[in-house]
């Protein structure tokens, strides 16, 4: 007898019947970004079809996630004023806080709404905490800005709170300051596994960074992976609900190896070099755009994400029907 398993790849009716792997709407995050004094939304260079939104038009994607059942909106916030504390974070009138409740209002609990809980955007360094006097981050001094953060955020009418910024530490402190303020329910997608990449290069644009340096002193070495799976188990045990490992494919190994070592949900995200090097390619008939991107979000919860960020998250609802 020979061996054919061509036979199960003979229709399109026969590969989706037997395909091991699917993407679903609600397994993606669409992360967007809301400007501050932005009167109508604003094209980034690197990311073609990414924008920064005005307040109103981040409410209209929201909605638009929400009627294409995606399972979130990821905001982030571009503020127009930023200080070495990052104050504009934890501002119950900064821009973030604004754009998560009216997000909140328009579209209820139809959509998760999260957001990033990190001080990169608001701070005139561009680090994810705030400095001590010889310019190193201090972690817990950033921890406290990170519960009274959170807390501003569920207040605001988040359902979910990332804390990305990779302080040790930093779930437990939320977790806790969370509980207390009476936001039980608030769920922390705890980004377990952030690399010092440089596919962030274009996020960097489109939140206006104004970084000094690099961040290897408290993101991770993409040459590590028992350091994730350590990071992995601290965020658990400190009362993360979800994680995340940041970028993907560069790192599915990574998620793969979270999948297998939690029962808590593992999230990954796509990030903007990674959205922009499909795009460029594209542009120039190199590679069929749609495939390619499809292939990608599928390769990620091939590797064992449950959730997905991505920038594609509503045009790839569509593509999947």
């Amino acid at each position: 007898m020979i061996d054919r398993p061509r036979r199960l790849r003979q229709s399109p009716v026969m590969r989706a019947m037997v395909a091991e792997t699917r993407v679903h709407p609600s397994q993606l995050i669409l992360p967007v970004f809301v400007a501050e004094g932005a009167t109508e939304p604003r094209p980034i260079a690197s990311m073609p079809g990414v924008v920064q939104h005005t307040v109103d038009s981040v409410v209209e994607e929201s909605r638009r996630a929400a009627e294409a059942g995606l399972g979130g909106v990821m905001l982030f916030g571009v503020p127009q004023h930023k200080d070495a504390r990052g104050s504009g974070a934890t501002d119950p009138g900064g821009i973030l806080n604004v754009a998560l409740g009216a997000v909140r209002d328009k579209v209820g609990d139809d959509v998760l709404v999260m957001a990033d809980t990190c001080l990169d955007e608001f701070t005139d360094h561009g680090h994810c905490g705030v400095l001590d006097d010889r310019r190193r981050v201090d972690n817990d001094a950033t921890l406290e800005i990170y519960a009274e953060m959170a807390v501003a955020q569920a207040r605001a009418g988040a359902h979910v709170v990332g804390p990305s910024g990779m302080m040790d530490g930093q779930v437990g402190v939320i977790r806790t300051a969370l509980d207390a303020a009476g936001f039980e329910d608030v769920v922390i997608l705890a980004y377990a596994a952030k690399y010092a990449s440089a596919f962030f290069g274009p996020f960097r644009e489109a939140v206006q960074s104004s970084l000094q340096g690099d961040r290897r002193t408290y993101q991770q070495d993409p040459a590590n992976i028992r350091e994730s799976l350590r990071e992995i188990d601290l965020d658990v045990a400190e009362g993360a609900d979800m994680i995340m490992v940041k970028p993907a494919m560069s790192y599915l190994d990574v998620v793969a190896a979270a999948a297998e070592r939690t029962t808590v949900p593992v999230a990954a995200y796509q990030v903007s070099g990674e959205y922009a090097m499909i795009e460029a390619a594209a542009a120039q008939g190199w590679i069929d755009r749609e495939r390619t991107a499809l292939e990608a979000l599928v390769s990620i919860r091939r590797a064992g994400a449950q959730a997905i960020l991505t920038y594609y998250a509503l045009e790839a609802a569509g593509w999947l029907g």
